[in-house]
């Protein structure tokens, strides 16, 4: 059994391939390195530059390594830009999937696994979110997520192949410094960006109906988020057949306010949170049901927020030395 492992040098990816790896699976990598860092990886996993949407490439790397199976993390994935750039966002992410996948077909890899997100469901206005909630998605880059759902399902129903799509919730926290998000598009990095430059930690809308008027969301660990993908491949890879669509959170909620609070805490910079006018879109609350992973596959969550906080500030100030 060898994984290819596509974006595997990513923030996520990388902690994906440490799992697998860890797990004595056999991982190769396809990254464009537009955002991955070849250095994430661990000594000995091989590491093919180029974009998915290069068949050449895919078809030599799928017979060169033997490959009996997928995991495709690699997308574009910011919201805000994908509003300013849709042609960008469809052509990344659903170009690009389609040649996977019929390089995939092609070779006979019969597994089959999809990085979404929870950006599919837009803004539901439920407790919990399971996974037979309506999906109206109100950005380009959710857009492309359910598109690519319903590209991966539609080729895995009518060539054979085992598939299952991850809906992510809110990614934080880092397995090691090293693997930690470089990038300031997530609110916890958001959050240190602006507290080692003196600013005051910014919270868009304080009237929204919940308990402390700031938007509620499920954040999950990267780190089992990368367990999980070890779990679902593991599935694919016993002869599961058809395809599975699973959340990927805790089923738990944290304010905007008290994850600020808490940052704050971890951090030691105590400025107080500044609010500003509510974002477009911005759902008062987005929150897991993790009951079908639970059932399909026994998984949970079993790290906190605490613990996503205090791993990712070292991970920033690893990175970031001088501003923390």
């Amino acid at each position: 059994m060898s994984w290819l492992i596509t974006g595997g040098a990513g923030y996520i990816g990388a902690h994906v391939v440490r799992a697998m790896v860890g797990a004595g699976e056999q991982v190769v990598v396809v990254d464009d390195l537009s955002s991955g860092v070849g250095e994430r990886l661990p000594e000995g996993v091989p590491l093919v530059s180029g974009r998915v949407s290069d068949r050449d490439l895919l078809d030599r790397t799928f017979a060169r390594y033997g490959v009996t199976g997928v995991v495709h993390l690699a997308a574009k994935k910011q919201v805000g830009q994908s509003v300013a750039e849709p042609l960008t966002y469809y052509r990344e992410n659903v170009h690009g999937l389609t040649v996977l996948l019929e390089a995939v077909v092609a070779a006979g890899v019969p597994r089959f696994l999809f990085s979404s997100s929870a950006a599919v469901y837009g803004v539901p206005e439920l407790e919990l979110i399971p996974e037979s909630a309506p999906c109206v998605p109100i950005n380009p880059y959710g857009e492309t997520k359910l598109a690519g759902e319903w590209l991966v399902r539609a080729t895995g129903r009518a060539h054979g192949l085992s598939t299952a799509c991850l809906r992510y919730f809110n990614v934080a926290g880092a397995a090691r410094p090293e693997l930690a998000d470089t990038g300031v598009f997530n609110i916890i990095p958001m959050f240190f960006d602006r507290i080692t430059r003196g600013e005051a930690p910014r919270i868009f809308g304080d009237d929204y109906p919940t308990p402390d008027g700031t938007c509620v969301r499920d954040y999950i660990h990267v780190a089992d988020l990368a367990d999980a993908h070890l779990a679902v491949a593991r599935r694919l890879a016993a002869g599961a057949a058809g395809d599975l669509t699973v959340n990927i959170g805790r089923g738990t909620g944290v304010s905007v306010r008290e994850l600020a609070d808490l940052v704050g805490e971890v951090t030691g910079y105590g400025a107080a949170p500044v609010v500003e006018p509510r974002r477009p879109g911005d759902a008062a609350k987005a929150v897991a049901s993790v009951e079908l992973i639970g059932a399909e596959l026994g998984w949970r969550a079993s790290r906190g927020v605490r613990e996503m906080v205090e791993s990712a500030w070292e991970g920033w100030r690893a990175h970031r030395p001088a501003s923390g």
